[in-house]
């Protein structure tokens, strides 16, 4: 099993930030085209992503320093509905917020697909989460760009 780590650094206060990890309107200005969610542990997590099923659940939400979800994808028989996790930390900075990705429990195998991911999804809440307007999102997995 595999983790990604990465970081980013938002001009914005943790709790705006954090309102972007936990709102269907937040999730869905920086990745998601659908959102379900329900921000309390054990609540639900789904996300459609470029035509994907993230699903999953919350496993910890505390206000405004930290959320965890686990994370998997519908119908996937490597990366299933809820077998990996994902954590967000925001830590207060001078310019406003840094978060930290941690997703761990990835398969190998989809480690380079998530990198890909993350790093695109991360610029983008960096620029909505800051008050401006993600571009138009035309993301595709890496398995549907090699095809």
């Amino acid at each position: 099993m595999a983790e990604y780590t990465a970081s980013v650094e938002i001009e914005a206060h943790p709790d705006v930030v954090f309102d972007y990890l936990v709102t269907e309107a937040g999730m869905n200005a920086w990745m998601g085209q659908t959102a379900t969610l329900d921000p309390r542990a054990g609540g639900e997590f789904a996300v459609g992503i470029a035509g994907a099923a993230v699903r999953g659940r919350y496993l910890e939400v505390e206000r405004p320093h930290r959320v965890v979800v686990s994370w998997g994808m519908a119908g996937s028989t490597d990366l299933p509905p809820g077998a990996s996790t994902v954590a967000f930390t925001l830590t207060p900075i001078a310019i406003g917020t840094r978060v930290d990705l941690l997703h761990s429990n990835l398969p190998d195998a989809q480690l380079d697909g998530h990198n890909d991911g993350w790093t695109h999804f991360l610029a983008r809440l960096r620029v909505a989460a800051a008050g401006g307007e993600a571009e138009e999102d035309n993301w595709m997995p890496i398995e549907h760009r090699q095809r």
